[in-house]
């Protein structure tokens, strides 16, 4: 399936939405030259065709106490179908886990984990990340600062 296309009106209006998600209509057309009723009408056909997924609040981390980020490395036992899905269900329910995404290569899944700190992240290891189906192998590396953290990049709304 191809991308869908997107004008430059569209892309006016995402990267207005990017830089801050609670700007109104109103707001936006003091940055894209349309009337506030025609970006809603854009705005709500983005949505349509799934271009923009949904709306989220930032919230600090540290603000939260969630000071701590490992990048956990999994290897499983098999590759069939059964014990992939059984993980994946699993992982999504884990509260500590951020992101779990399926790689090509060594590893078979990256978990993105928030911890309070180092207790915190073994108690994660234990009552959670050890006890996923058909895990081989875990290996955590701790991120020591977050150089970029961004949604989208602003150079793929550009043609």
């Amino acid at each position: 399936m191809s991308p869908p296309s997107l004008d430059a009106l569209d892309r006016a209006i995402l990267t207005a939405l990017l830089a801050d998600g609670r700007q109104s209509q109103v707001e936006l057309a003091d940055h894209v030259p349309l009337s506030s009723t025609a970006i809603a009408r854009r705005i709500r056909t983005l949505e349509e065709r799934g271009v923009i997924s949904g709306y989220q609040a930032q919230i600090s981390r540290a603000a939260l106490g969630l000071t701590m980020m490992a990048i956990v490395q999994v290897s499983l036992k098999s590759q069939n179908e059964e014990l992939l899905a059984a993980f994946e269900k699993a992982a999504a329910a884990a509260p500590s886990i951020i992101s779990c995404h399926m790689m090509s290569g060594e590893d078979d899944y990256i978990i993105v984990v928030l911890a309070r700190d180092l207790a915190d992240f073994e108690r994660i290891h234990k009552e959670q990340l050890s006890r996923l189906p058909g895990v081989a192998r875990l290996r955590s590396s701790f991120v020591l600062r977050e150089v970029v953290s961004r949604p989208l990049p602003l150079s793929s709304l550009e043609r």
